[in-house]
């Protein structure tokens, strides 16, 4: 059994920025994260570009430059995250996964577990769970959750939704070339995932159970192109309908969300960009609260510690899953700061961070 002062889950932007913060206040402390360095953005489509300018999602003090001076892509960034951990010399043990996390004498103890990939994604769909014959066990004083909030795909929960030419995560955008592909879904995934298919050659059309795009939940430059392509019948548009069956010889029985009446599309492949849900069991684990129907766990935002004490939340993973509260990493940078203070017995003086409010999605 090994102990450390504090473990931080998670090496995403702001469980790096925590590792920064912490190795500054020289506060000991280990970095497990259950894939590589950023590993969500893994399972991104390659090129995807961030809503945020550098400016907003650089973090601990290392400046972002992008090739093209704009919003940097999801290969840029993942170097950079590289950079980060260069520049303070973190302590990030990757493919490590916390397979369990429980209260013990003085502190929690854990047990960690060698990973093949990170937490979420199409690789822990095909895969399934994570093997604790190798585990090893830690303790530490103080913990900080950097986990993230996309963990597990929304489903939409039709017959068919677990057929091979189903999924829940756009691939290259090569792959789907000469293909019809339906997509199901009307916000920034679902969108973007429409134009790129559009402009690789894949034949697309969009099924949203409403009637119209909102603009809150696009990205502002993707919504004007999306409903263009539209207009001039370049991609097929299905509104007020939600998929009612899916069947393995490529057919698809869409429901009016309106009417109810049924109509039926032609379907290669079946793109399900509903959305993503945290996987709260860490926090069950340890006894945090969650509160409401995103199940956001109970803390204190001036230092960040849940109602565990001892135990500290960052980041994304905040907002539990994601409907109204919205927490970006732009929004997210004070958290490091506020739990580095407190872990030092203080408190932070830097400002509420800005979330911001959506409708029910």
């Amino acid at each position: 059994m090994q102990s450390v002062d504090v473990v931080i889950v998670g090496a995403g932007p702001i469980g790096l920025e925590v590792a920064a913060a912490l190795k500054a206040a020289g506060i000991a402390y280990v970095q497990f994260e259950a894939g590589d360095i950023g590993a969500t953005m893994g399972w991104w489509a390659p090129g995807t570009r961030y809503f945020s300018s550098p400016e907003r999602i650089e973090i601990a003090g290392v400046p972002m430059v992008t090739t093209e001076q704009d919003k940097a892509t999801r290969e840029e960034y993942r170097a950079y995250l590289r950079q980060v951990v260069r520049a303070h010399g973190l302590d990030v043990r990757t493919y490590q996964r916390i397979v369990w996390a429980e209260a013990a004498a003085g502190g929690y103890a854990l047990e960690v577990a060698p990973s093949t990939h990170g937490v979420g994604g199409p690789e822990e769909a095909a895969r399934g769970g994570t093997s604790v014959a190798d585990s090893t066990r830690w303790t530490c004083r103080r913990l900080v959750l950097a986990i993230g909030d996309m963990h597990l795909p929304r489903l939409v929960g039709c017959p068919g939704e677990d057929l091979p030419h189903v999924s829940h995560y756009l691939a290259d955008p090569h792959r789907y070339y000469g293909r019809k592909v339906l997509i199901v879904g009307g916000k920034n995934s679902a969108v973007e995932a429409a134009i790129r298919l559009y402009r690789v050659g894949a034949h697309v059309a969009i099924s949203y159970r409403r009637g119209v795009f909102d603009s809150k939940r696009v990205k502002y430059w993707l919504l004007p192109e999306l409903e263009w392509l539209i207009e001039k019948r370049r991609i097929g548009f299905f509104p007020e309908t939600e998929p009612a069956e899916i069947r393995a010889d490529g057919t698809v029985t869409l429901r009016s969300t309106a009417r109810g009446d049924l109509g039926t599309v032609d379907a290669d492949d079946v793109l399900l960009m509903t959305g993503y849900c945290q996987d709260p069991t860490l926090f069950e684990q340890l006894g945090v609260e969650l509160l409401g129907r995103e199940r956001k766990p109970r803390h204190d935002p001036a230092t960040m510690e849940t109602n565990v004490p001892g135990v500290y939340v960052a980041g994304t993973a905040i907002a539990g899953t994601q409907r109204r509260t919205t927490v970006f990493i732009e929004t997210a940078h004070a958290h490091a700061e506020r739990i580095a203070t407190a872990l030092q017995g203080g408190v932070a003086d830097v400002p509420e961070p800005e979330y911001g409010q959506q409708a029910e999605s």
